[in-house]
């Protein structure tokens, strides 16, 4: 079910799809893709919205650097000196993270509104990325599916096609708060990962991929987030053709958890202590599967290059529960 959201200053209109299935309602904008509320049952039953979003399309377009529930791309995450180099060339992208490229550039994804039909238990949002856009090479067409299967759990699957070697790289940065409100920092997060990639102060990965073994960064066996963390961690199970679990995020207060499944090597946590506007830093918990960043700067990383002839696909399902 669609309904009007709003217009963009040049009267391009915006529409909300609503999702309900399982017990969980779920709405998305064509304005970026964006996740804008999922209401899931606590313990006792009772239904709140578990993630940060505006309530009208002007919140999103007056605070737009939280990238709140949006669809990222052509390239989540950063890239080191807004430039990468692909078959003999380099390329130089939009700079909007001091001397790197954050998210897709200026305009990335998530600023764009997209085409939206519906599917079965879902809505699918397409658009054409042309050549050149952000300085990406490549003429990228993007389709983007939102699903709810009999449980409730929010498939988001991804796939492109371009006509000319890019590099893609795409997730979604939805920010969970499993209490519907307040701090976030007390929810408890388990991680499938035994590596991670240390970081410099610029936020660009700095060296191999490290140990987590007694260091903060050790989510194993589940431990609180807390704050202080914008980070990529290495998946032990790597690039997968179908999702599997590699993350749990539990909120002992009401009993909510949520499970992360992905086909993606990477998961970045960011645990919002930055965030600002309406909503107060660790208000959220931003868990982006995605490869690694910077990945297009380095060789030993998992590619993100896409040539004619291949397609680009990722998926990643998020679980809903109780306990």
């Amino acid at each position: 079910m669609s309904e009007f959201f709003g217009a963009l200053s040049d009267r391009t209109p915006v529409h909300r799809w609503t999702l309900e299935r399982g017990g969980v309602r779920v709405r998305v904008l064509s304005y970026g893709g964006i996740v804008q509320s999922a209401e899931v049952p606590d313990r006792e039953g009772r239904r709140a919205d578990v993630v940060l979003g505006f309530a009208d399309l002007g919140g999103y377009l007056d605070h737009p650097e939280p990238y709140l529930g949006a669809l990222v791309g052509r390239y989540a995450n950063r890239i080191a000196g807004g430039r990468f180099p692909l078959d003999g060339r380099t390329y130089a992208l939009a700079r909007n993270d001091g001397p790197n490229s954050l998210h897709g550039g200026d305009r990335g994804f998530d600023k764009r509104v997209w085409n939206a039909e519906p599917v079965e238990h879902g809505v699918r949002f397409s658009r054409i990325s042309p050549d050149g856009e952000e300085g990406f090479p490549g003429r990228l067409r993007v389709t983007v599916t939102y699903t709810l299967d009999a449980s409730g759990a929010l498939r988001i699957a991804y796939e492109a096609v371009t006509d000319a070697p890019t590099v893609v790289n795409l997730t979604n940065h939805t920010y969970w708060n499993l209490g519907g409100a307040g701090h976030a920092g007390g929810h408890e997060l388990r991680l499938a990962a035994s590596r991670y990639t240390p970081v410099g102060a610029d936020l660009i990965p700095a060296g191999a991929p490290a140990d987590v073994t007694g260091s903060r960064f050790d989510f194993r066996a589940g431990r609180r987030t807390g704050s202080g963390y914008d980070h990529n961690f290495v998946l032990d199970k790597g690039v997968t053709e179908a999702a599997e679990e590699v993350a749990e995020l539990y909120d002992p207060v009401s009993g909510r958890v949520l499970t992360i499944a992905t086909t993606e090597p990477g998961l970045q946590l960011y645990t919002a202590d930055y965030l600002a506007g309406p909503f107060a830093p660790g208000d959220g918990i931003a868990l982006e599967t995605q490869h690694f960043p910077d990945s297009p700067n380095r060789p030993d990383f998992p590619s993100t290059v896409l040539r004619p002839g291949e397609v680009y696909r990722s998926e990643t399902v998020y679980g809903f529960s109780v306990r």
